[in-house]
């Protein structure tokens, strides 16, 4: 059985399988990378335009794990506590889903 892993600033978590923390992880460290890329550019003086684009790039990325990362939390963490009588997780989601709209 795996370890609850619980944040200094909360007392919620979320159990993940091994596989889907290895995807997260993989999709941060090649934003990561392509920050670092970007970093490097601003130090070489590269042309503005070339720098939008690969912060576009970024962005695109960004969203592509706030996704993965939603649809695997409304699957997961929101099914489970609608099927516990946890109504309140709606209004949770929500608000996240406010913040990421913005």
């Amino acid at each position: 059985m795996e370890e609850r892993k619980q944040c200094a600033c909360c007392e919620k978590s979320t159990k993940r399988s091994e596989e889907e923390r290895k995807k997260l992880i993989h999709r941060l460290n090649r934003i990561e990378g392509q920050i670092r890329g970007i970093r490097g550019m601003v130090e070489n003086d590269t042309y503005c335009t070339d720098i939008l684009v690969q912060s576009a790039a970024v962005n695109a990325a960004v969203n592509a794990f706030n996704k993965e990362l939603l649809a695997s939390h409304i699957r997961g963490c929101v099914a489970r506590d609608i099927r516990e009588g946890n109504d309140e997780v709606i209004d949770e989601l929500v608000t996240t889903l406010q913040k990421l709209m913005k």
